[in-house]
């Protein structure tokens, strides 16, 4: 393809169709037509839909309890989160894209723009279709594309490209007439950014559609809505708002955290579900090179559960010195947890919130604190070498358990096909 520029840049935004369902289906053809649901944590809602589902009604994050006689007539699929799949097959997906274009941004764990800069507008549809029937073929997953000059404009040609079921999978935007076409039709409530106040406000002003949002003064946007909705009309005129991130920046705070599988009342669990998470939590700290100058950590009890007393409790620890060791995290977390445990309550919920980040690269450690030194950044990098080479979980701490009688239920896992030896698939 010539790489001669003969337009402005424009971007495309690659999206999978119903992930979490699509990544289920590529190890298990015969789910294909089939009606799908993936549920959440503890199997309690669901969280993603085939299109034979949408078409039952079943609203995303319906109640599994509320649903199960349509579940049992229609005969349909049910999976729990295979978070571990899931993952792996959109860190494939982002590599498979990356071969496509110069600069790649990824947005979710299934979206990524693209950079179409460079391309021809006559090239760039049979580009984009080339690299759908690549996808289709390497990894089994379908997904959709919308070609613009802006993000949000992205957005919307792939709404349409993917609620259209366009053959090829791939609709560009870059005609103005096409826009104003597209943009007539669309809700100023479907469109990406505008939240649900946002839209209501919207249209008690006569502003239904993002045609009309388009044409709208922009001060008058920015003093009605603020800086965020004026963007979103700017960015519906063709004018480039939000810059292609290639790098994420890094987040401000990291949370993780579970529902139980089942209720939880010794204060030994809880210390392995809160260990757990911040074994978890600090994976990611180092894996964007930073360090935490704090954490919070919080249980509670299931607000739903009629008859049983209610609790929820939290507790924040100012660390001396910034630190990335999860022994020194897990040490820390313990000691908030002892704070606010209350015996008699039943949990259903523990976690962890790392708080005040900064780079590690750049720590001010303190006076009488002899920080973390060298020895402890080797040896958190060494775990998770092995972790990351021979599967997470290989070396774990012993503050996290054993048997984890808490673990959230996962009654209808598939089996991780690309990261455990003994789950890979077998050809019949």
């Amino acid at each position: 393809m010539s790489s001669t520029p003969s337009r402005p840049p424009a971007l495309a935004l690659v999206d999978a169709n119903n992930f979490y369902v699509s990544c289920e289906r590529a190890f298990a053809p015969r789910l294909e037509g089939q009606p799908v649901v993936v549920l959440s944590n503890n199997d309690g809602c669901v969280v993603a839909r085939s299109e034979e589902v949408k078409a039952l009604g079943v609203a995303m994050g319906a109640p599994v309890r509320e649903i199960r006689p349509l579940i049992r007539q229609h005969r349909v699929r049910v999976f729990s989160s295979n978070r571990a799949l899931y993952g792996d097959l959109s860190a494939r997906l982002m590599d498979a894209l990356g071969r496509f274009a110069p600069r790649v941004e990824v947005y979710s764990i299934d979206e990524a723009f693209l950079d179409g800069s460079g391309f021809p507008e006559d090239g760039l549809i049979e580009y984009a279709r080339e690299m759908v029937g690549t996808v289709r073929r390497w990894l089994g997953l379908p997904v959709s594309v919308g070609i613009a000059p802006t993000k949000v404009l992205a957005k919307v040609a792939n709404r349409i490209a993917k609620r259209r079921k366009v053959p090829g999978g791939a609709v560009a935007l870059l005609d103005p007439d096409r826009q104003t076409e597209a943009l007539a039709d669309l809700r100023t409530a479907d469109l990406w950014g505008i939240a649900g106040r946002w839209s209501a406000k919207l249209e008690a002003l006569g502003i239904d559609t993002a045609l009309q949002l388009r044409e709208a003064d922009p001060p008058w946007l920015r003093s009605a809505f603020g800086v965020v909705v004026e963007r979103i009309a700017r960015e519906l005129r063709g004018v480039p708002c939000r810059a292609l991130e290639e790098v994420a920046p890094p987040k401000r705070q990291i949370v993780a955290s579970r529902s139980f599988g089942k209720p939880v009342t010794a204060l030994e669990d809880l210390k392995q579900a809160v260990a757990f998470h911040v074994t978890r939590a600090a994976v990611r700290l180092r894996r964007q090179g930073s360090e935490a100058g704090g954490l919070q950590v919080f249980v509670a009890t299931d607000p739903f559960a009629p008859g049983d007393p209610h609790y929820h409790g939290a507790c924040t620890v100012e660390f001396p010195a910034p630190t990335a060791d999860t022994r020194a995290l897990i040490g820390r977390a313990v000691r908030g947890l002892a704070a606010i445990y209350r015996d008699g309550f039943c949990y259903k919920k523990a976690g962890v919130m790392l708080l005040s980040l900064s780079p590690a690269d750049r720590r001010q450690g303190a006076l009488f604190d002899p920080g973390d030194g060298e020895r402890s950044r080797q040896l958190m990098a060494a775990l998770d070498a092995v972790n990351a080479r021979l599967g997470r979980g290989t070396l774990w701490f012993g503050t996290e358990g054993y048997q984890q009688g808490w673990a959230m239920r996962q009654a209808h896992r598939s089996p991780a096909y690309t990261t455990r030896w003994e789950e890979l698939p077998r050809a019949g």
